[in-house]
């Protein structure tokens, strides 16, 4: 009896090394955080929704967006580049702008006028030390979609563009092109390093590549689901909020999550 006692006894202590060893593997490290601000704000002047802008109040609404939040990162659809500008100098956010031809050559931006051409843009908290913008191969209409990305000091990638609209079956075809071709993108990014999308998409179904995770403004009154955020498994999926807009035809989607350290040996 006492020979089993003590067999026993080995037996329970080896079951609680056992147990133990879990809580002696390194844990994760607490991230930092990291947001994303994606805003369409149809600043071109010559689009139906623009009388609602009331322009300025329009730059207004997205400049308090930005200091309310304080984003690391903002993608912008429908821009203009002096307004973009702006935007950088009231929030001292740093900026990369990519003009988007329309037709023959750049649109400049009206009522008013002198506010620079039309296109889309990346603002970040932290500098921005490369970044390269490229149109789309396939095009369905006047207005050319492209995408830009810059890189920061902080190491970290941030994607934007704007798809053709799906409202014809050219158009479809040319969404579904330009949604295979941003997958691309973003998985070569995703592949070098952390890297966070944010864009109008004008379809449902993401084109996030499968490393990447994804969210939408399902939540927004406001043209939903079309809206996306994308964003490397370095950062945690986030939690995501929609604000109502009042002066442009689609809602503020944001996104905050953690932003953790890349695996030593990943991408």
């Amino acid at each position: 009896m006492r020979k089993f006692v003590s067999l026993l006894a080995v037996a329970v202590a080896a079951c609680a090394v056992v147990v133990a060893l879990p809580t002696d593997a390194p844990a994760r490290r607490p991230g930092t955080s990291y947001t994303v601000l994606q805003m369409n704000l149809c600043l071109s002047g010559i689009s139906g929704c623009f009388p609602r802008t009331a322009y300025p109040d329009v730059l207004d609404e997205a400049a308090a967006q930005v200091l309310d939040h304080e984003p690391q990162a903002v993608t912008l659809n429908e821009a203009c580049s002096g307004d973009a500008r702006a935007m950088a100098h009231r929030t001292g956010y740093h900026l990369r702008f990519a003009a988007v031809r329309y037709g023959a050559g750049a649109l400049s931006c009206v009522k008013p006028g002198g506010r620079g051409v039309f296109g889309i843009a990346v603002l970040t908290k932290a500098p921005i030390v490369s970044s390269r913008d490229r149109a789309f191969s396939r095009q369905a209409d006047f207005e050319e979609r492209r995408w830009v990305c810059a890189t920061t000091t902080r190491a970290v990638t941030a994607c934007t563009a704007h798809l053709s609209t799906r409202g014809t079956a050219d158009a479809r075809g040319a969404n579904d092109a330009e949604c295979r071709e941003l997958r691309g993108v973003l998985a070569r990014y995703d592949a070098a390093g952390t890297t966070v999308f944010g864009g109008d998409v004008n379809r449902q179904r993401p084109c996030a590549p499968r490393t990447m995770w994804a969210t939408e403004d399902t939540a927004a009154a406001q043209s939903s689901g079309i809206q996306h955020v994308y964003g490397s498994t370095t950062l945690a999926a986030p939690t995501t909020e929609v604000t109502a807009a009042v002066h442009t035809d689609h809602d503020f989607l944001l996104a905050a999550g953690r932003l953790y350290a890349r695996p030593r040996g990943d991408g």
